[in-house]
């Protein structure tokens, strides 16, 4: 917990400063602080915000049930959505190998990618077992929520 002393000392550096946004981490605790105006020419003022590091994690959706799918719809495919807009990285730094690639066995639990979000890592972990068919996003690249990023086959 961040003491609400130390909050204030920070809003009144940052009204008194030339800096746009300051972020500040202690004890699990985020806190970013932001000069926002509240009308246009407006003067500045420090507005707090607390962001949420778990996002929920969307299931699977088998291909099946995926409107405009008909070309896998026999198949029995499981396609592994973005479950928030953010930076799709398929390895945990870059130049490192990537956490899976096309024809990798996968468990449930077994991380898949990481999407960043508002400078959060959110790790991506598969929730079936199976063989990724498809990897349906671009390293570095932004995703969509809801955008398919990987395809499982689950037999």
């Amino acid at each position: 917990m961040i003491d609400p002393d130390l909050i204030e000392q920070l809003i009144k550096v940052l009204d008194e400063s030339d800096i746009d946004s300051l972020e500040i981490e202690r004890g699990g605790t985020r806190i970013r602080l932001g000069k926002t105006p509240l009308q246009p020419l407006a003067a500045p003022t420090a507005a707090i915000s607390q962001q949420v590091q778990e996002a929920p994690l969307e299931a699977p959706t088998p291909v099946s049930e995926v409107p405009g799918s008909s070309e896998n719809e026999s198949s029995g495919l499981i396609e592994i959505t973005s479950p928030m807009v953010g930076t799709f990285y398929s390895g945990p730094t870059p130049g490192a190998p990537p956490f899976t690639e096309v024809g990798a066995k996968v468990s449930p639990g077994d991380e898949l990618c990481i999407i960043e979000a508002m400078k959060l890592m959110n790790e991506l972990e598969a929730e079936v077992a199976g063989t990724v068919v498809e990897i349906c996003a671009e390293n570095a690249q932004p995703v969509e929520f809801g955008q398919v990023l990987f395809i499982v086959d689950p037999a």
